[in-house]
């Protein structure tokens, strides 16, 4: 491991917007109220990188708590800097493996969830791997408040399709569906939010695909 990385990972340990691993597992169920110190809804940013989202949101909506996740220490780092140097009180990361997200949040805690820009394990064999399938998708509605929203933002064709068929497959509620983001009517403020590796795609001309659904009632 490189000295850069190895000096962000000490440095996120002292971090006061940062738990790693077990250290988040107390605060199930009292994310707002014993960490952002409110009543505001929670928000996730799931396999958040290095937090653009994240703290774009933050700063858009400042009455809603956000909270990114991913494995990746070094990439976390930079997402919760910013939001530590800009003063960005709503917002938190969590360093977990995805798999093991119902230790983290209670039954009815979370009010919605972006997926910006996963990795889309195109292999058939990691078809399970990948953040829209039915195994996350049920994971999800464990924590999802009734009616709340899952948006998927991705520039590959195939894990849209495959999210769009799982949609259809599990009549789960399709609210928004384009291939083409930017030349729809939906890229307002929030949608275009552009992080580091959507900035890349849009230099290669890559489309960017989105989708908000939803569980009817909150179940599959």
């Amino acid at each position: 491991m490189g000295k850069d990385k190895l000096r962000r990972f000490a440095e996120i340990d002292t971090f006061s917007n940062v738990f790693q691993l077990d250290a988040g597992k107390p605060l199930k169920g009292t994310w707002a109220g014993e960490f952002f110190k409110n009543s505001h809804p929670v928000v996730l940013e799931l396999a958040c990188g290095k937090g653009e989202y994240t703290v774009n949101l933050a700063q858009l909506f400042p009455d809603k708590n956000f909270i990114g996740i991913d494995y990746k220490g070094n990439r976390i780092w930079r997402g919760a800097k910013t939001a530590l140097e800009e003063n960005v009180p709503n917002v938190a990361f969590l360093r977990i493996q995805i798999e093991n997200i119902l230790d983290y949040f209670a039954p009815g805690e979370v009010d919605e969830i972006w997926i910006t820009f996963p990795d889309p394990q195109p292999q058939l064999s990691r078809e399970k791997k990948r953040l829209t399938s039915p195994r996350f998708l049920d994971m999800y509605k464990q924590f999802l408040k009734p009616g709340g929203y899952i948006n998927l933002k991705t520039d590959n064709d195939d894990f849209y399709a495959f999210t769009a068929e799982k949609i259809a497959e599990l009549n789960l509620g399709l609210h928004i569906k384009t291939e083409d983001l930017y030349h729809s009517p939906y890229a307002d403020e929030v949608l275009s939010i552009k992080t580091y590796y959507e900035k890349k795609y849009l230099k290669d001309n890559k489309n960017i695909n989105y989708l908000k659904f939803s569980f009817p009632n909150g179940e599959m």
